[in-house]
């Protein structure tokens, strides 16, 4: 059941009733009790008239957390094919978070996993640039290292996805947040 429609009935108010306790328009609070998310003086006036903090109302519906788990899979995928370009595995999905408003937990793990991957890619290839110029290891096996760690990532990306499409609450691996 709704938050709204369920505060709403332990008021013992129908719509039209908290409509006018509320200065809001009938049809606004069934748009509201249909799922939409109440924001701004909607929210205000209907915590105001139900007599509730506004947090309250503010988590009644589980639409915003389900958009904003498929835009963690976005960000997760776009990743996939950038891993080729490493700055671009973190650039591109730090665009989407801050051009479509995403930052949550979750979409913070997945970038801060994408940096540290980076970073370990970054590394990687310098040792093997060391290895081959420097110390002059002449080994075909010397590129499976980061042929090696590209799968890691590729891994690292396709469980996560799972674990976002099996729950509710995803256990991003591994479980760290740089930012």
């Amino acid at each position: 059941m709704n938050k709204l429609l369920e505060l709403r009935e332990r008021c013992n108010l129908t719509q039209e009733e908290l409509a006018e306790k509320s200065g809001i328009s009938v049809r606004t609070i069934q748009r509201l009790e249909a799922g939409q998310t109440p924001k701004g003086y909607t929210l205000k006036a209907l915590a105001v008239a139900l007599a509730v903090d506004e947090a309250v109302l503010s988590e009644f519906s589980k639409a915003p957390e389900v958009s904003r788990l498929k835009w963690c899979k976005i960000i997760n995928f776009c990743s996939l094919p950038l891993m080729l370009l490493p700055p671009l595995n973190v650039l591109v999905p730090l665009a989407i978070i801050f051009g479509k408003k995403q930052d949550s937990l979750l979409a913070r793990k997945l970038i801060s996993l994408q940096i540290i991957w980076t970073l370990v890619a970054v590394f990687l290839f310098f040792t093997v640039l060391m290895l081959n110029d420097w110390l002059g290891v002449k080994s075909q096996y010397t590129m499976l290292i980061p042929i090696g760690w590209l799968l890691v990532g590729v891994v690292m990306i396709v469980n996560n996805a799972f674990e976002m499409a099996k729950k509710e609450s995803p256990r991003i691996l591994p479980n760290l947040i740089l930012f």
